[in-house]
């Protein structure tokens, strides 16, 4: 046993400096990034924010949206290509990975989704613990069999698990052990690192080799979107801010709620009406039903099942958080996402807003 004393941040520790700008305009701020990957070469230029591979979020209508607005999403994983076939034309290959387990069975429908869309460019290989030997050969079987493709690969929080996968072949590793809004995996298991400190740790080591990394998890508000950008972050991956929404699909749940007030004529008590959808881990005893079957008795469930209101067309949500990056960039003197890392200087806090008028306070 072992312990590390330095303090590891998370974005609600932080803040960022504003420093002198010679931006006049939030308009005059250019989001979009070009990279060329590592193993595969191929480049890549858009708005580098994901919609996660998550049940609600990753969904086929969801990358059709975004992909409007030069943005990115990481399909889930039980699609099967008839799911895919009809909208086989509608998706741009720039904009969306296909998703895969580590099982034989995962590779096997991996490969029968590559041959029927030879066009498919992305990889995303995703389980909750990339630490496993197993995970690391898996990734280095899939370098070998898609030599030009982009591979993501994750989850990791630390740099030498950073270095590994880009050795063993992902040109993206995916960076979050447990921040997610649904994920209960620290109070499971005991595991995590905070977010913020794990991107400036693994962009560190990635950025070194010439390779790059996704934030995936704990952006709570447009504001984490640019922390996690500022601190080194090539991509960020959104959950919970992007779920809720007509393109996620699933069921809209309606409540009326008692206002506690009546009505001034009728003397009949007032109602407002509510609109929830369900929103899940992918760990979670929901999950594992929906597409295994059963929680295996050797596991237990690592995230829990919430409704978060109904939130309309993604459009309005993705301008909310690109309009907040555009202001962060304002605030200090970065013309481009490119250069607000450069830019970026993080002072400590205890606290980051007033939230006197928060949840109910008054």
């Amino acid at each position: 046993m072992r312990i590390e004393f330095d303090t590891k941040l998370d974005f609600n520790d932080v803040l960022i400096r504003p420093k002198r700008s010679q931006l006049s305009s939030r308009r005059e701020v250019d989001l979009n990034r070009t990279y060329r990957f590592k193993h595969s070469n191929q480049t890549w230029t858009g708005v580098p924010i994901m919609a996660s591979n998550m049940d609600g979020v990753g969904t086929i209508e969801m990358a059709i949206e975004l992909q409007k607005m030069n943005l990115f999403t990481c399909l889930v994983k039980n699609y099967t290509q008839a799911d895919m076939e009809p909208f086989k034309h509608k998706l741009n290959p720039e904009y969306f990975a296909v998703s895969t387990g580590t099982s034989k069975e995962d590779l096997q429908n991996l490969q029968d989704a590559i041959y029927a869309n030879p066009g498919i460019k992305f990889i995303c290989i995703d389980v909750a613990n990339g630490y496993s030997e197993k995970f690391g050969q898996f990734v280095s079987e899939v370098r070998a069999i898609y030599p030009q493709h982009v591979i993501i690969a994750g989850n990791v929080v630390t740099a030498d698990m950073t270095q590994e996968l880009i050795l063993r072949g992902a040109d993206i590793v995916k960076v979050g052990i447990g921040p997610g809004s649904v994920c209960t995996t620290r109070i499971q298991t005991g595991v995590g690192y905070p977010q913020l400190s794990a991107i400036i740790e693994c962009a560190d080591a990635a950025h070194g080799l010439g390779a790059h990394i996704i934030s995936d998890g704990g952006c709570t508000c447009p504001g984490d979107v640019a922390k996690a950008f500022g601190a080194g972050a090539d991509f960020v991956m959104l959950g919970g801010l992007f779920a809720g929404h007509i393109e996620g699909g699933g069921d809209v749940i309606t409540e009326y709620h008692d206002t506690h007030q009546r009505d001034m004529k009728t003397n009949e008590p007032i109602y407002v009406k509510k609109q929830f959808v369900e929103f899940y881990g992918m760990s979670s005893s929901t999950a594992m039903i929906k597409h295994k079957g059963e929680v295996a008795e050797y596991r237990s469930s690592e995230g829990r099942t919430v409704k978060i209101p109904y939130k309309g067309y993604v459009e309005t949500t993705v301008k909310d958080i690109l309009g907040g990056i555009r202001s962060t960039c304002t605030y200090v003197g970065a013309p481009t996402l490119k250069q607000l890392a450069k830019c970026t200087t993080f002072i400590k806090v205890h606290k980051q807003f007033n939230d006197v008028f928060v949840n109910g306070k008054h």
